[in-house]
């Protein structure tokens, strides 16, 4: 069995910048690290490793200093990686982002039976990328998976829906998005992170897979941000105390609420 993971680098949420000319967020100069939804859908496909043998390949989309988190994947258990960086793919919205990985999925010398994505990207939250995969490559998609298993090329999964669980059933090939909840994600090993520091990792651009350079990057994204921002800081609200004259307080507190339009 073959499984691909898709995973991507993210800024830290704790530092994350905006370049408000082009509406992206800023990388350069801001720590990184494998999206944290993608580690669970990793963990998915090394479990299945330990159990069945399989042959796990990771790929990312994304600058060159992005070989890092597949080192990090290499050095928990996976065992080839793929970057896929050029600036023809640079800006790429989810549909243009989801066309060039399926064209380097399509590109690899073994036929993935599994493409296993996490849930969402930590700085995107679209949950589009794995969908879009699915739908290029014609594959079976089951999302928000929270367990996973495979005998004989066949899936059993939960997944989490708003009301429990559901149990789905089905043949591989497939895609699958993966939850936090399905497992906890292992350390790389000492000997695995030296394996990994040495690794060679072939780096793909558009014209290695193949892609339509009208498709790729922001010229192929029919999504265009208009405009990205911060959030206001919240100011601190009144604190009214009513503890001695509870009677006043509510009618400050109406008071108040009136004077804030509030009927």
């Amino acid at each position: 069995m073959h499984i691909v993971v898709c995973v991507k680098q993210v800024p830290d949420t704790a530092n994350v910048r905006i370049n408000p000319e082009t509406n992206t967020l800023m990388r350069e100069g801001v720590e990184s690290i494998m999206n944290p939804f993608d580690e669970y859908a990793l963990e998915e496909a090394l479990k299945l490793k330990d159990a069945h043998g399989a042959r796990v390949t990771v790929i990312t989309m994304g600058p060159p200093q992005a070989d890092v988190i597949l080192r990090d994947a290499m050095a928990r258990g996976a065992d080839d990686a793929v970057l896929l960086t050029d600036r023809a793919v640079a800006g790429a919205d989810t549909l243009a982002t989801s066309y060039v990985l399926s064209l380097a999925i399509k590109k690899l010398n073994e036929k993935p039976d599994l493409v296993l994505f996490g849930k969402q990207a930590i700085d995107g939250d679209t949950a589009q990328v794995g969908p879009g995969v699915s739908e290029f490559l014609d594959y079976p998609l089951v999302t928000y998976v929270k367990s996973l298993s495979v005998k004989d090329g066949v899936f059993t999964v939960e997944t989490l829906m708003d009301e429990g669980t559901d149990v789905i059933e089905g043949r591989l090939p497939a895609v699958m998005t993966v939850v936090k909840e399905a497992s906890t994600p292992r350390f790389g090993s000492l000997a695995g992170w030296i394996d990994a520091k040495d690794a060679a990792i072939p780096a793909w651009g558009a014209k290695d897979v193949q892609a339509d350079i009208a498709q790729c990057g922001l010229d192929g994204s029919p999504t265009k941000v208009v405009k990205i921002f911060a959030p206001p800081t919240k100011s601190g609200g009144r604190k009214v105390d009513g503890r001695e004259k509870p009677a006043e307080v509510v009618d400050e507190i109406m008071q108040l609420l009136k004077e804030k339009g509030v009927r």
